[in-house]
């Protein structure tokens, strides 16, 4: 293929190729010369200009194939356009020459059809530069018309309209002859050649004014024609072109009058008329105002009528949603006349009627659904309002004549009634559009819409009843809020006019579509409403024997309420379930004898009565199966079998009594048999087996009735057919945007669509197609498709002896009926047998070999069959035949039996059948082994090559690719020979069999996944099939079937997933962007699965290259959009307007993948998109903002103005977006501040973010679009749409919390978002309004509690308007129950409720943390008054706010608390919960509650313990009785008796309080669950430190031993399962206090032991504390044991090493220290505290059980992390583990009388040990930091009692390690060691300080002469000689006084020798001057003190004397001189560094 790359064709190499591989290189060639003709330089073209052109046309004659000669001829054009043109002319003569040839071989058609092809092309390119010979060209194109096949007249036609296109108006003298032909050509019997002359008559008419003026009636005439007996694609083409020209007529501006007489101005009406009549009486010709009907019966055949409703759409979208908006009021009453007019043809039969219906509403939903933004959709809905009155208004009349006879004559009713459905259906789908946004709408009085829904209910006619109904149920989904009104007003109307039969069937119907509702609304309706309904139908069922005229309403709309009534779920129903089931036994007889005198009694109306009363309690028990699965116990299915038997016998005898009673039963009878067979498959088939043989006996004779209707196979079969068959076999069945209308014309002439009518059950049911009306099929068909059903599973459970016969009798009736019956019966038959074997499949059973054979022999017949749906199904049941038996010998006689088919039979239909057969074989087999495979392939290949029949073609290739993809591996040998075959018939096949080329798609894709990531190989073999593969893909491509390019699309996908770096990226996204707004549903969808693909990996390429190709090409469909707005923006405007679900999904996807790659790196672009879309919307939000933003800010104007800024004049690239639009976007803004939170932190860092923004403008963060961020949150905050104020919310609390404390660099102090809070408030302040529902003020109290937890508002003024959001809510609550909205579910207000007290627990919490911590700021005095000012007014002035309603929210939040104690409960408790419920929920809702006390309990119980510890559980007049809220009577621990809790003492009530936590929190923590929030665990643990900061509690936590290791093991369990550091921090706070209050009360036992027995007897008082006189610890009876397991778990997670199992072997001890992260260390040192607090729990045998333990964890975190940090500091372990040994040594059990010896030896090993870390055994471990281990022993030294550190051996090792450290080369050793020895030195026992003293003086003083010689340079020493004079100085003061003189003498030498006479003090450097500064300040000290040995001293040296003297004067003078500088001064205060704690 490299060979093809280059500008001439490289003859030599093609010629040695075959003829695949040469047509192969031939094309690509021509790709490759395409590109390179583009890119290079013109010179170079036209030098070889005349080579190329004569190579190309030498290729013309040598029959190129279609893909090839379009190619070929693009390339001539491009040739000439870029060369020279002067031997064009010869080109085009040529090209004519050959079309003229006489040579009619169908070799030589490939030439001509190439010529023709090249000629268009050329004019296309070269336009009008061929003026000159345009004419004869065009009349040479016409003349060959005449003689050319259909290939050819497509190609002809297609070719003309690249000539339109190229020369415009100048070809305006031959637009007449070119309309001619394409007059011809557009009812011509191939539909490829429709579309073509369709494209072609839609390029003439840009120019040819005639078409849409005086010809327009022609025009019209000619499409309806085209319609007739068009498929999909001639419609689509057809209907675009008719759209158009109407559109032209209405709004051409003709220039000069006089210059076109002929041309006439066509209005409006006259449009609407020409096309009104097209669809009332097609093509037959037209009869314009006269009123006169056509004579003869002749209905409108379906085709035109869906084509013309397509051409309806085409016209309004051509002229535009503004267009529609001025003129909906005269496009809607056109559109409904279309079904109204009298006796119209459209309506004169029922299944007419249904399909014209269904067309009106395709065009409504198309126009309206589809153009208008949410204003205008408003407007519209009042225009149909409007319709809905006037045709009342004729009702009305009629109807208010009082003869009953005219009333029900009257043809008026009828002809309004189905524009009356149309009405009220698109009514009911543009308020379930508009969702809450459609609020203002029924609000407005003057429309009175729900009145005019609400009285059609009254209607005559039933159609119109059910559709006000459904209107009602979107009514109710769209506003929650109105379904209670709704089902309120519904049902007081059934009970008022329960005489009138309309008004009971009627509002029957509305009750039940408002119930259906309740599942689509999450807040639902209130819970006692199920029982008034169920009263209702109990009253309608009993009553309604009473009156024979509405006995049959009145059954029918009984078992409606009660079917409907089931939707509700089983929380609902279980209180009616016994009432329903008495119902359901007591509607059949009771025996067989009972039923037989039923027969002979009544007549054909009791009959109707008693069939329908008994179809809906059917139908009611088969809803309870559906919805209410969880109530099916045993016992309720025992009673609900009983009636079975007898319903199975009425089955049974209906036949005789129709017989009986006439055929008015006929429609009761099919509607009996339907929801009986419904019943029986939802029912396990072993409940029914005495009725097996009876009900299979019954279907048999359902499936061959010698009545059955005309077969609808279109609603039976595809169930039974795999989807992908169906796709490729049937097109009608592919999904299409038109499939609405389109299902109608797979029915046939003679069947109706579904319609409500045909079941007014389904009312109820989830609609299936998203928004659109139930379409239930008519019974008859219905009827066939359950029998069918039904068939499957009770013939799977008979025996095989039952079986056999049934089956016989089946197959037999196929052969004894005739024609179309014949058709009817074995397509019954047929479904039947295949819902047997699916069912034998699933259930892996198992058939007998003579059912098999009789199987097959059906089977066989079948796929014989004309009907290519039933051949698609006899194949795969012929496949599941194979599964079923499941024998190799078995398949292997199935796949030769269509072998010998296929070599024998000739005719399409056996081939087609038994190819597919093949297929489907391998796909339920995995393979049939592979030898079959070869024959099986190579018998396929024979068959995709029969150019004679497209449809053998496409079967043919289809089974290929079903094999490709089951063989897997196997296929590998055949991949070559299939993948040239493919290419082959990609380049030969005409692109007029569309359905060829897509199964060569399937088949390439199946290859591409067969070879998988083979392809990315880089050997010759993979690279040929990869570019044959390519090649196959772009061949597709430039196919004109959108199917095509959609299967070339999804193979590309699979291509760049398994190789992409072989994949053309910008060609691929240019051709999605092309396809992204396609006509066809599945090649948009095949975009955006393959955008989706791609964005996942290369989300940034593919953004880029869509961007550039918008740039440089102009006629990308998306361009436009794709041009301002980018791929993101295009997809997102395109999710505004799609409506089908599964691809809404994949833009979703599409977008969330692009952002999360790209939203940090293209910031402000994604932020604008959103806003832009946001913004959209605010227009008619917009006044009501600026409102209140203008009245809050006043100043700040510049904001509000953005909110409107669009006057610029550029059309908005996003007009109106959908609400659900909206809501996306402010999702993506809360994805985008995440995607920012993991990228830099610069994006919340103001100061930041500017400083980078300056040093490069194209950063971007989002702290700079802050403003922004709060305008979106405000504007979804605001809107009218329930769902996007939701949205908004949720924004506005993740910009909250993420902002929160940035501060401002501005105004140091205050914080970023300060300005925004009134945008904030204004938000806010809406969502507190009565009419808001519960879930937006809930989700508004949580930003509420986190704008005002967040510390933004500073003023308190300013925090009050936030607060006084919450005290209206809290009002609300205190109100009780009366006060709460009855429009929702109970469980709704709880949430609200809930949702309150949670808001307000948040505030309580966080004022009360503020509280603490500016009390803490205003004891430390040291803080800046700054800091203080800044927080005080909010501090206290918050909790002051709060305090205002404590007393109130206490008792609320103690009563939440108590449901949620009763609430999650064990079920085996039920019994004992409260009848009527909790203080915030009801019994009956208890089930939805719990979610809701679930979110928000953590945070009450954190504020309910706050509030008690802050009233110290003291608070004398809190009565029990105040405990929950006045309006409920439960209260702690009791039912409802308050006289009992009356009684409680305080403590009773602070005890009961007091469990309540405990108990809540220790039941949470105990058995975490995975979904178990942070949030809620932190909440838990503060709340249990807050109960424990207080002495009450803690003494109940210590007196009771139980509860206090209770809580240390779920504590401990804590930490085992949570990896967070602050849980487990918190954790252990709460242990620290469990221990403190332990010590507590073993202090107080002691104490008031002591007081008891006074201080006599002290030897006989008890032991107390753990350990008694023992000293055991029992493990789980042991307060101690469960903490120190708790602290070694903590301490061996940090320090693995601290475990002696680890640390066995002396290798490992020897590992280096560490240093433990920030959190790591928090967690060590409060594990050390909490062990250091231990032995006080203890007695002293106790104490000698655990100090060993305590003593190696503590040392042994000194040793493992005693780190050298820079200037000797100590590690925060370090700290804590000294801090956790001074504890301990100093425990007053150290010194207690029974455990001194035990203690004394223990405290001298743990020296010793701390001694040993100096050496360890193999003298490795040097890290260690000799200042952690010196103040260690220093801690001993000064800590322990004498006998523990005397002892010679260690205390020789102290002396060591000290004298060492003093001979240290590290000066911050030294120092630290002469600060040690200082308080060393200083420690009062002599016994211990006397031998340190004795063994170091002397050293100490040699070090100081030592520094006296060197005269320090540098501070370190300065400092080391600082202290070394302090360590003397100490000397001196504690020696004896005989020893003290010769002390003063050492020293004062030593410190005079540092002064500096008068001149050295000017010189001298900063240090020497600090040292004589410090030593002259001693000296001063010193003299005075020890003045006799001073004076002996200065007169033994004079030196030292006059050294003195001259020093002190030079002082004076210096004094004197200058101000001391700055530098001495601080070095003077910081000279003495202390410890960073201080130990010793």
């Amino acid at each position: 293929m490299e060979l093809a790359h280059s500008l001439l064709l490289n003859e030599e190499a093609s010629n040695q190729l075959g003829e695949v591989q040469k047509a192969e290189f031939i094309f690509e060639w021509l790709r490759y010369l395409e590109k390179l003709l583009l890119a290079t330089n013109r010179a170079d073209v036209r030098e070889k200009q005349k080579a190329l052109v004569e190579q190309l046309l030498s290729l013309l004659n040598s029959s190129p194939g279609p893909p090839t000669r379009k190619l070929l001829a693009q390339n001539l054009a491009i040739l000439y356009s870029i060369g020279d043109t002067f031997s064009v002319y010869e080109t085009i003569d040529k090209c004519n020459d050959l079309i003229r040839s006489k040579d009619d071989s169908p070799s030589y058609l490939p030439t001509k059809l190439a010529a023709v092809v090249c000629l268009g092309a050329l004019y296309k390119k070269l336009g009008r530069i061929l003026t000159n010979a345009f004419t004869d060209t065009v009349g040479n194109i016409l003349k060959a018309m005449k003689s050319a096949e259909s290939q050819g007249r497509y190609e002809i036609m297609l070719s003309l309209q690249s000539i339109l296109t190229g020369l415009g108006a100048a070809a305006a003298r031959c637009h007449r002859d070119v309309y001619k032909a394409a007059r011809s050509c557009l009812t011509d019997r191939s539909m490829a050649v429709r579309c073509a002359a369709a494209k072609c008559l839609l390029e003439l008419q840009n120019e040819a004014v005639f078409m849409w003026s005086t010809d327009l009636d022609s025009v019209a005439t000619l499409c309806f024609k085209s319609f007739e007996g068009s498929n999909y694609d001639v419609r689509i083409s057809v209907s675009k072109l008719l759209g158009t020209v109407l559109a032209k007529a209405v709004i051409a501006k003709h220039p000069g009058a006089a210059s076109r007489q002929n041309a006439r101005r066509v209005s409006l009406e006259e449009v609407l008329e020409l096309l009104g009549t097209g669809f009332l009486r097609g093509s037959s010709g037209f009869l314009r105002a006269s009123g006169d009907m056509l004579k003869g019966s002749s209905s409108v055949s379906r085709d035109v009528r869906v084509g013309v409703t397509q051409a309806y759409v085409v016209f309004v979208s051509t002229l535009g949603g503004a267009w529609l908006e001025k003129n909906f009021a005269v496009f809607l009453s056109h559109t409904l006349s279309l079904v109204s007019q009298l006796n119209s043809k459209a309506t004169q039969t029922q299944t007419d009627a249904v399909c014209c219906r269904r067309c009106v509403s395709f065009i409504l939903r198309a126009t309206v659904g589809g153009l208008l933004g949410e204003k205008a959709q408003i407007a519209a809905a009042k225009d149909i309002c409007q319709a809905i009155w006037k045709l009342k208004k004729v009702v009305d009349a009629v109807l208010s004549d009082g003869n009953l006879e005219t009333r029900l004559s009257s043809t008026d009713v009828a002809a309004s009634q189905h524009a009356l459905v149309c009405a009220l259906q698109e009514l009911g789908n543009l308020i379930h559009g508009l969702g809450t946004t459609a609020a203002p709408l029924l609000q407005e009085s003057s429309t009175g819409l729900l009145d005019g829904v609400v009285s059609m209910t009254l209607h005559p006619s039933v159609s119109v009843r059910l559709a006000a109904a459904w209107c009602l149920h979107c009514i109710a989904v769209a506003l929650p809020s109105q379904l209670t009104p709704l089902l309120d007003r519904c049902l007081e109307r059934i009970a008022t006019l329960k005489s009138s039969p309309e008004a009971v069937t009627g509002f029957s119907f509305a009750v039940a579509a408002l119930l259906g509702a309740v599942a689509h609304c999450p807040l639902g309706i209130p819970h006692g409403k199920g029982k008034i309904i169920m009263a209702l139908a109990e009253d309608l069922l009993c009553s309604a024997a009473q009156n024979s005229r509405l006995s049959l309403q009145r059954t029918q709309a009984g078992w409606l309420l009660i079917a409907a009534l089931m939707t509700l779920g089983p929380a609902v129903v279980n209180h009616h379930l016994a009432r329903v089931l008495l119902l359901w036994k007591c509607v059949f007889p009771a025996s067989p004898k009972d039923l037989e005198t039923e027969k002979s009694r009544g007549d054909s109306f009791t009959w109707q009565v008693t069939l329908e009363g008994r179809a809906g309690a059917l139908c009611a028990v088969k809803s309870l199966l559906s919805h209410c699965g969880d109530l099916l116990t045993e016992e309720v299915i025992q009673r609900l079998l009983p009636p079975l038997p007898c319903a199975v016998d009425l089955l049974t005898q209906l036949s005789s009594i129709l017989k009986t009673y006439g055929n008015s039963l006929k429609t009761p009878s099919v509607v009996y048999r339907q929801r009986l067979y419904e019943l029986l498959i939802l029912l396990p088939p072993e409940t029914y087996k005495g009725n097996l043989s009876a009900i299979l006996k019954e279907l048999t004779a359902e499936l061959t009735a010698p009545d059955a209707q005309a077969a609808a196979s279109v609603c039976l079969l595809p169930a039974l057919c795999h989807p992908d068959d169906l796709l490729i076999l049937s097109p009608l069945l592919q999904e299409t945007d038109h499939r609405f209308i389109e299902e109608q014309l797979l029915l046939g002439n003679g069947v109706a669509c579904g319609s409500l009518e045909y079941d007014p059950y389904s009312i109820y049911e989830k609609d299936v197609g998203g928004d659109s009306v139930p379409k239930p099929l008519p019974p008859a068909l219905s009827v066939s498709n359950s029998a069918s059903k039904l068939f499957g599973v009770v013939c799977a459970h008979v025996e095989e002896a039952e079986r056999i016969p049934i089956l016989e009798q089946l197959l037999s009736s196929i052969k004894h009926s005739k024609g179309a019956r014949q058709q009817t019966v074995q397509l019954h038959v047929v479904c039947a047998v295949s819902n047997l074997l699916k069912y034998v499949a699933g259930s892996k059973r198992s058939l007998g070999p003579e059912v098999r054979r009789l199987v097959l022999t059906l089977m066989l017949g079948a796929l014989e069959s004309p009907n290519p749906l039933l051949r698609c199904a006899a194949s795969e049941a012929w496949a599941r035949l194979a599964q079923v038996v499941d024998d190799g010998a078995f398949t292997a006689g199935l796949a030769q039996v269509s072998f010998d088919k296929l070599k024998s039979a000739r005719d399409v239909v056996t081939r087609t059948g038994h190819s597919l057969a093949l297929g489907s074989l391998h796909r339920y087999l995995g393979g049939i082994g592979p030898q079959h495979l070869s024959s099986c392939i190579g018998v396929l290949y024979t068959l995709s090559q029969d150019s004679t029949s497209p449809d053998v073609q496409t079967w043919a290739l289809h089974s290929l690719s079903l094999t490709i993809d089951s063989a897997g591996a196997l296929y590998h040998v055949h991949v070559e020979p299939t993948l040239s075959l493919i290419t082959m018939l990609l380049l030969n096949v005409p692109p007029t069999h569309a359905e060829v080329h897509q199964s060569l798609g399937r088949c390439l894709n199946a290859l591409i996944t067969t070879l998988g990531p083979e392809l990315q190989g880089n050997n010759t073999s993979v690279s040929t099939l990869r570019a044959s593969c390519l090649l196959g893909c772009a061949v597709m491509q430039d196919n004109p079937g959108c199917l095509v390019q959609a299967q070339a699309i999804s193979c590309l996908q699979q291509l760049h997933m398994f190789a992409p770096r072989h994949v053309n990226l910008s060609s691929l996204v240019s051709c999605l962007c092309v396809n992204l707004c396609s006509p066809y549903l599945l090649l948009r969808r095949a975009v955006l699965a393959c955008l989706r693909q791609l964005v996942q990996r290369e989300a940034v390429e593919v953004s880029e290259h869509a961007v550039l190709l918008a740039r440089d090409s102009g006629d990308l469909a998306a361009d436009a959009n794709i041009k301002e707005v980018g791929l993101e923006g295009a997809l997102l405007a395109l999710l505004d307007k799609e409506t089908d679900k599964s691809l809404c999904q994949d833009i979703r996807e599409t977008l969330h993948h692009m952002l999360t790659s790209m939203a940090v790196e293209k910031l402000s672009f994604w932020l604008k998109l959103c806003r832009d879309v946001l913004a959209a919307s605010a227009d008619f939000t917009a006044v009501t903002c600026l409102d209140t933003m203008q009245e809050e800010e006043g100043d700040r104007g510049d904001d509000a103005s953005a909110l409107t800024s669009r006057t610029d004049g550029k059309p908005h690239p996003f007009s109106n977006p959908r609400w659900a639009t909206r809501v996306f976007a402010a999702d993506c803004v809360c994805r985008i501040i995440n995607q920012c939170e993991n990228a830099n932190r610069a994006h919340f860092d103001i100061a930041l973010a500017q400083e980078m923004k300056k040093s490069d403008s194209r950063n971007d963060f989002l702290v700079l679009h802050l403003a922004d961020l709060i305008r979106m949150a405000f504007m979804a905050a605001t809107d009218h749409s329930d769902q996007l104020r939701l949205s908004g919310l949720d924004t506005l609390l993740v910009v909250i919390r993420r902002f929160a404390d940035i501060a401002e660099p501005e105004f140091p102090g205050h914080v970023i978002l300060e300005q925004y809070q009134a945008n904030v408030g204004a938000a806010l302040r809406p969502a507190f309004t009565s009419e808001t529902p519960p879930d937006i003020t809930a989700k508004a109290c949580q930003v509420c509690s986190a704008w005002i937890a967040s510390g933004v508002v500073r003023d308190l003024s300013d925090l009050r308007r936030v607060h006084q959001l919450l005290v209206s809510s809290l009002m609300k609550v205190q109100a009780g129950k009366e006060a709460l909205s009855h429009l929702y579910n109970e469980s709704a207000s709880t949430m609200e409720i809930l949702a309150v007290l949670k808001a307000w627990a948040e505030v309580y919490i966080i004022a009360v943390q503020r509280h603490k911590s500016h009390k803490q700021t205003s004891k430390t005095p040291i803080n800046s008054e700054d800091s203080v000012r800044s927080g005080s007014p909010s501090a206290d002035g918050l909790l002051d706010l709060v305090c205002a309603d404590l007393g109130t929210l206490s008792k609320l939040w103690l009563a939440a608390l108590q449901d949620f104690a009763l609430l999650t409960l064990p079920a085996e408790f039920a019994s004992q919960l409260p009848v009527e419920g909790g203080a915030f929920y009801t019994a009956e809702t208890s089930e939805n509650a719990k979610l809701h006390y679930h979110n928000s309990w953590a945070l009450i119980l954190h504020a309910a313990a706050l509030w008690l510890t802050s009233t110290g559980f003291t608070d004398p007049d809190e009565g029990a009785a105040n405990l929950s809220r006045p309006v409920t009577p439960t209260s702690m621990c009791q039912g409802s008796s308050s006289s009992g809790a009356a009684v409680k003492s305080p403590e009773d009530v602070y005890t009961d309080r007091f469990h309540l936590i405990l108990g809540i929190s220790v039941e949470f923590l105990c058995s975490l669950r995975s979904d178990a929030t942070m949030e809620s665990i932190t909440a838990c643990l503060r709340a249990l430190q807050v109960l424990l900061d207080v002495p009450w509690p803690r003494s109940k936590i210590g007196s009771d031993q139980d509860l206090g290791i209770e809580l240390l093991n779920v504590l401990h369990r804590v930490i085992l399962t949570r990896e967070s550091p602050s849980i487990q921090l918190a954790s252990l706070e709460v242990v620290r206090q469990i221990i403190c209050a332990a010590q507590e009360h073993v202090k107080e036992k002691r104490r008031s032991a002591e007081v008891d027995d006074g201080a006599s007897e002290k030897e006989t008082v008890p032991e107390f504390g753990e350990g008694k006189d023992t000293g055991g610890l029992v493990p789980g009876k042991s307060l101690v044991f469960a903490t120190l397991e708790l602290c070694v778990c903590i301490l061996v997670r940090q320090l693995p090493e601290l475990n002696p199992k680890l640390t066995g072997s002396p290798r490992v001890k020897a590992a280096e220290p560490q240093t433990l992260s920030e959190e790591g260390s928090r967690l060590v040192s409060a594990a050390l505290v909490i062990l250091a607090e231990l032995p006080a729990v203890c007695s002293p045998e106790g104490s000698i059980s655990i100090l060993p333990t305590i003593l190696y964890l503590a040392i042994g975190v000194l040793r493992e992390t005693a780190v050298k940090l820079p200037g000797g500091q100590l590690s925060s372990t370090v700290t804590a583990s000294l801090q956790a040994l001074k504890g301990i040594l100093t425990s007053p059990m150290a010194r207690a009388e029974k455990s001194h010896a035990a203690w004394t030896s223990l405290l001298q090993n743990a020296l010793a040990t701390v001694l040993d870390c100096w050496s360890p055994v193999d003298g490795a471990h040097q890290e260690l930091d000799e200042v952690s281990l010196l103040t260690a022993v220093t801690v001993f030294i000064l800590s322990t009692s004498p006998e523990v550190t005397t002892v010679p051996c260690l205390q020789k090792s102290c002396i060591e390690k000290f004298k060492a450290a003093l001979e240290s080369r590290d000066p911050v050793v030294q120092m630290k060691t002469y600060q040690l020895l200082h308080s060393i030195f200083q420690y009062p026992n002599p016994a211990i300080s006397y031998p340190y003293i004795y063994s170091l003086a002397s050293s100490i003083v040699e070090k100081l002469q030592e520094i006296d010689k060197r005269k320090p340079e540098d501070t370190t020493e300065l400092h080391i000689f600082q202290e070394g004079i302090k360590v003397l100085g100490a000397l001196v003061t504690v020696a004896e006084e005989q020893h003290r003189s010769q002390l003063v003498a050492c020293l004062l030498p030593v410190l005079i020798s540092f002064l500096l006479d008068e001149k050295a003090l000017g010189s001298t450097s900063s240090v020497r001057r600090s040292l004589h500064d410090f030593a002259l300040q001693n000296l001063m000290q010193i003299g005075p003190r020890h003045s006799s040995v001073f004076r002996n001293v200065m007169a033994s040296s004079p030196a030292l004397k006059a050294r003195l003297e001259a020093a002190v004067k030079g002082n004076q003078e210096s004094v004197r001189v200058e101000p001391p500088s700055k530098h001495a001064k601080s070095l003077g205060r910081n000279s003495s560094i202390q410890l960073k704690t201080h130990f010793l």
